[in-house]
């Protein structure tokens, strides 16, 4: 028997009292999983899976700047999914494009959004990442949510690349091999990620039940809490969202100890 929407409204409230400021996470990263399977159970074409998948992403940052967390990074496009075949890869881009350029107008009600590219945008197709580029120019200085849009995006990659960074660097700098290695660290390589200067994620959130990372954010994330929901992206719903907050709240976090 489905439950009547006004009980899941009443729920949801009650919910979302109970949460704290001092509770919530700073960072939230969300993989969007779920838009094929939801469109094939729906009856609908893959590219209307995604098409619905990307509209979610402005109601879900509407949640996000309702609890005032700073700092969304959202798992868009994978580098293994760049190799989807190209009936479905095209639309795919075309939406993102898309969803890029609403992100970078903003939310509905007026709320600005900072948007920052984390991925290799060499890899992408060339339209595509100059409006990546174009979008974070564009809104730089924007005071709202800082959005990570993770596009072209792979956690191995992201490594590999830092640590090329940090060896161009140090040849750069006149380092022998030996002097390289004795000042590699943790903080040489946090230093070069597509994620530099901000918060690691305090929460991962997962869409469509799946329990696994697929790359994402794997250096971040060494001490994030996980929440994994059954809910397909497209069909995600506020009272998810604030199920995951809960759930985040009442962890003991302990870093590792």
């Amino acid at each position: 028997m489905r439950v009547p929407d006004v009980v899941y409204r009443f729920y949801e409230r009650r919910l979302a009292r109970s949460l704290h400021s001092d509770q919530l996470p700073n960072h939230i990263g969300v993989v969007l999983d779920g838009n094929r399977r939801w469109a094939k159970q729906t009856g609908a074409s893959t590219a209307h899976g995604h098409q619905v998948g990307a509209e979610k992403i402005h109601e879900f940052l509407h949640w996000v700047a309702e609890f005032n967390i700073p700092v969304v990074t959202l798992y868009m496009l994978s580098t293994e999914n760049l190799n989807r075949e190209k009936a479905e890869l095209e639309p795919l881009i075309r939406i993102i494009a898309n969803a890029l350029r609403q992100l970078g107008a903003g939310l509905a009600d007026g709320t600005q959004l900072k948007v920052h590219p984390v991925g290799d945008l060499s890899i992408l197709p060339p339209d595509l990442a100059e409006l990546l580029s174009e979008t974070a120019a564009a809104t730089r200085h924007h005071q709202g949510v800082h959005v990570n849009v993770a596009i072209g995006y792979g956690g191995r990659e992201e490594i590999v690349d830092a640590t090329k960074s940090y060896l161009t660097d140090a040849a750069h700098a006149g380092y022998t091999l030996d002097q390289a290695i004795e000042s590699l660290d943790v903080d040489a390589i946090s230093d070069r990620l597509y994620t530099r200067g901000q918060p690691d994620p305090d929460l991962v959130i997962r869409t469509s039940g799946e329990q696994r990372l697929s790359g994402f954010l794997m250096w971040q994330s060494a001490y994030s809490e996980f929440y994994f929901c059954e809910a397909l992206w497209p069909a995600f719903r506020r009272v998810d969202f604030v199920r995951a907050l809960r759930d985040y709240a009442t962890r003991n976090r302990r870093y590792g100890s």
